[in-house]
């Protein structure tokens, strides 16, 4: 004890002892902590965006499991870059991202096909498609052949997608005629020329102003994203069509999941898939409360009929198809998801 005390009355009486004791200290601390970025759209408000509301249980299971040896920081708002931008990111350095169609479509087109209009039913077709079925794990695996990366989860991100204007209610895909709609991407600007409409690829952080502005007279999101936007402040009509599930996907670096230990990686792997989890139950419990507040905050809802339903899908279905197939994407991939919701 006595000669501990010597060493330490040593060390603090010298000035470059303390900078070298400080400097392996430092040294140790970033050895056994490694951050990992994660980035991803909207604002960091898990009541209202559910991506960053996965996106903050996600980093709590990892640094709890892990005891701070994991811990990621958070970069919401796309503060890295657009969806492309952010895309190359992951590819390119241990990061993770969490990516929508606009994202992974550039360098795996075949996603589209899980977007394909009235393809599940509900929540739990959509749940059971994407945790059981053949084609999501094929899509995975050749995901990771293509780019180097992983597709780690789906993030269920506000329920399923409607139609909203500011020019006229839509009851049937008649009332779509000459309307301008904002799309996300390519494959949505293909179902609003099926419609009878035009759609213009436009960024989610500037879907607003291209609203307000009349650049585009409406556009489709869950009622989630109509929120967290504000986008019911610049938008009249709100149609519950319910055409495509609402999710964005986790996606991982390759070279960062092989530098990590096994325990670490299956800490990861394992925290993505119940913060999915955790998502899903906070959606759903959601989505009738966000259709009140926005009837309840100036826009006008409506419910298709099972009738008007069935002319959206006589339409959209066979239109998104035929567009798959002009995308050279293989029949492969829409016989396998077609036989995993049967």
């Amino acid at each position: 004890m006595l000669q501990k005390l010597k060493l330490m009355r040593s060390i603090m009486s010298n000035p470059a002892k303390i900078s070298i004791v400080a400097g392996l200290m430092l040294s140790a601390s970033s050895l056994m902590a490694q951050s990992i970025n994660l980035s991803y759209n909207g604002a960091p408000e898990a009541d209202k965006n559910a991506v960053h509301l996965f996106a903050s249980n996600l980093k709590k299971i990892v640094e709890e499991k892990t005891n701070g040896e994991l811990t990621l920081k958070l970069y919401p708002n796309s503060m890295l870059g657009e969806e492309e931008a952010r895309m190359e990111q992951v590819m390119s350095t241990p990061s993770l991202n969490i990516a929508s169609f606009a994202g992974v479509s550039p360098v795996f087109p075949e996603i589209f096909v899980s977007a394909t209009p009235f393809l599940f039913n509900d929540f739990a077709d959509a749940h059971s498609f994407f945790d059981q079925g053949e084609y999501w794990k094929s899509a995975q695996k050749a995901f990771l052949e293509r780019t180097g990366t992983h597709l780690l989860s789906v993030v269920e991100e506000g329920g399923f997608l409607a139609f909203t204007n500011n020019q006229k209610p839509i009851h049937s895909p008649a009332d779509f005629d000459g309307l301008r709609f904002r799309a996300m991407d390519a494959s949505q600007v293909a179902l609003y020329d099926a419609f009878g409409a035009s759609g213009t690829p436009i960024p989610w952080t500037e879907v607003y102003m291209a609203l307000k502005t009349g650049v585009a007279d409406g556009q489709m999101n869950p009622p989630m994203y109509i929120i967290l936007g504000s986008l019911n402040e610049v938008q009249k009509h709100l149609t519950l069509a319910n055409i495509q599930y609402s999710d964005q996907f986790l996606v991982a670096n390759g070279a960062l999941l092989s530098s990590l230990s096994d325990e670490h990686r299956t800490i990861l792997q394992d925290a993505a898939a119940k913060a999915t989890t955790m998502n899903r139950v906070a959606v759903e419990a959601q989505v009738e409360d966000r259709i009140k507040f926005l009837a309840e905050n100036g826009m006008e809802v409506y419910r298709p009929t099972k009738e008007e339903l069935a002319q959206f899908k006589e339409i959209a279905l066979p239109s998104y198809i035929k567009w798959l197939q002009a995308q050279n994407i293989e029949q492969k991939w829409i016989d396998l998801a077609f036989k995993d919701v049967k």
